[in-house]
């Protein structure tokens, strides 16, 4: 298929940035889309709520329920997931896109932000999908997609931010298991990740190490993501995929259109060589 109309989407994070955006690409589509974060209220420095976003998804053409979870806690996740399998009959597909960053040498980091990295990278990722297993199990169109990067062991990687790196890379991980945990049960899990900074609120943990104006738009990894999500099951599972990659393979060559300032030269992400 080519489309995501009718399928049933559950993404976490999807308050802003490549969450949303990747809920109004499904949406213009004609998919039923659960919003699933922790704001569910006007943040003060951060654009978007849950609400924001289910009204734009409605505005898309899709069906949107906002959903107020916190993936740290267990319980909240298991609710949500029968939550949104009541409301639109099943649940077709999982986006792991919620992540929390703190980029610090190993004495620099609280181990309140080590916490927040591990319960929401790593144990949000796992719990959400466990959470969601038994109804991807029923879908004829079951995909779980974690915003993670390939597994890159270069210590170069890892020596600058050693707490952030072993947090993303546990979501990568949860990739490499489960995929071949589930492939005799129809689910493809892959990880999606941007060959450049994308320009998101998480953009101001870099610092003034790049600028806005060298990154892309979340556009990119909404295009990129409905192109891997749109595809059967069976097309691709254990894979590690880039943005760039998965949209040249679907006949993309303009990508001047996803950057924020046409012409400027871009800011390779974390852990690609």
């Amino acid at each position: 298929m080519s489309t995501l109309s009718g399928k049933t989407l559950f993404i976490t994070g999807a308050s802003r940035g490549i969450g949303e955006a990747i809920a109004l690409r499904a949406a213009a589509d004609g998919a039923n889309v659960a919003i699933a974060a922790k704001s569910d209220r006007k943040h003060p420095k951060l654009p978007g709520t849950i609400h924001s976003v289910a009204e734009a998804v409605e505005e898309a053409g899709g069906k949107a329920l906002p959903l107020k979870v916190d993936i740290r806690d267990e319980q909240a996740i298991v609710d949500a997931m029968q939550r949104t399998a009541d409301a639109f009959g099943g649940i077709d597909i999982l986006v792991n896109n919620a992540s929390a960053i703190y980029l610090a040498p190993t004495d620099a980091v609280p181990m309140k932000r080590f916490d927040l990295m591990f319960g929401v990278n790593v144990r949000g990722t796992f719990a959400c999908s466990q959470a969601a297993l038994p109804f991807l199990e029923r879908s004829d169109h079951a995909h779980i997609l974690n915003l993670s990067p390939p597994l890159n062991m270069d210590a170069k990687w890892f020596a600058p931010h050693v707490a952030y790196t072993m947090a993303k890379y546990g979501m990568s991980l949860c990739v490499l298991g489960m995929a071949r945990e589930f492939e005799d049960r129809g689910i493809a899990v892959n990880a999606l990740w941007p060959r450049t900074v994308i320009a998101t609120a998480a953009l101001r943990m870099l610092g003034d190490a790049v600028d806005p104006k060298n990154c892309r738009s979340p556009a990119i990894m909404a295009d990129a993501a409905h192109a891997v999500l749109s595809a059967s099951p069976d097309a691709r599972s254990g894979e590690f995929l880039i943005d760039e990659d998965v949209l040249r393979a679907n006949g993309v060559t303009d990508f001047e259109r996803y950057a924020i300032e046409p012409g400027q030269p871009l800011a390779p992400d974390l852990f690609l060589d």
